[in-house]
């Protein structure tokens, strides 16, 4: 599933905001990690890994969304690989709502 490095993303004008998002994401995460170690309180635990499991699914729904407007959008249009595409897209539908 993975393209060429030399194809130019969809999601490439907003890719500073979701490198942005991705450092708090990690911050969180390690953040995670201080709690366990302090022997924190598991509630407060668990609701942190709520809230690190929402901000990374909207970076991914960011991504899919901009997957489909581009990526799919513009293969449907040109009539290229669309199909091709469309399977791909179901497939990373498919992954990315598996719990």
């Amino acid at each position: 599933m993975e393209e060429s490095h030399e194809h130019t993303h969809s999601y490439g004008p907003m890719k500073a905001d979701l490198s942005r998002r991705l450092r708090r994401i990690e911050g969180q995460v390690r953040g995670l990690q201080k709690m366990v170690e302090e022997d924190r309180y598991c509630v407060d635990i668990l609701v942190q890994i709520a809230a690190v499991k929402s901000a990374l699914h909207q970076v991914g729904l960011s991504i899919l969304e901009s997957h489909t407007r581009g990526c799919v959008a513009e293969a449907l249009q040109q009539r290229d690989r669309e199909q091709e595409k469309v399977d791909e897209l179901i497939q990373v539908l498919r992954q990315f709502t598996k719990l």
